[in-house]
């Protein structure tokens, strides 16, 4: 597996096929990598960003 996927495939590692959803997560600080037109995420950023933001709900 590479280390930096495209915005495709970074959705299929995370388990969602929402543009809309992926853009919600940059947005929120899951930081991208652009070189020219083309935009990476790092699968270590990815697993970092969703270590950080991990959340227990309680009923």
């Amino acid at each position: 597996m590479t280390e930096y996927f495209s915005y495709k495939q970074a959705m299929n590692y995370l388990g969602f096929n929402s543009y809309k959803t992926l853009k919600q997560l940059v947005t929120a600080g899951l930081p991208i990598i652009q070189v020219g037109k083309t935009k990476k995420i790092s699968k270590s950023a990815i697993d970092e960003f969703m270590r950080d933001h991990q959340q227990t709900f309680i009923d």
